[in-house]
């Protein structure tokens, strides 16, 4: 399954500006891939990381703005329809399949 982050973070001052930099940084951080501008993707195994990684995300979380995550299982997001643009220029190692490092 996966973690779909959303945020809305503000950056009108240099100490909110600094928040959104550190939260980013979690996200890459904790494995998440970017998908757009503030919407972040992590491939999770089961329940049980998921709750993880959403605490991990509650306690790493800025001050100010919103942060949404959403829940969704492969299959569902395999049915990701893109309207411009094209995935083949966008692709990232991503998956669940094991591969050797030589």
């Amino acid at each position: 399954m996966r973690l779909i982050v959303f945020f809305d973070l503000p950056v009108e001052t240099a100490k909110q500006r600094k928040n959104y930099r550190l939260f980013r940084k979690h996200l890459v951080k904790e494995g998440y891939l970017m998908l757009q501008e503030s919407v972040y993707s992590k491939l999770v195994t089961n329940d049980a990381t998921a709750g993880a990684a959403v605490a991990r995300l509650k306690k790493s979380r800025p001050p100010e703005g919103l942060v949404q995550v959403l829940k969704v299982t492969e299959k569902q997001f395999a049915t990701m329809v893109y309207i411009t643009g094209d995935r083949g220029s966008y692709e990232e190692v991503d998956t669940m399949e094991e591969f050797v490092v030589l």
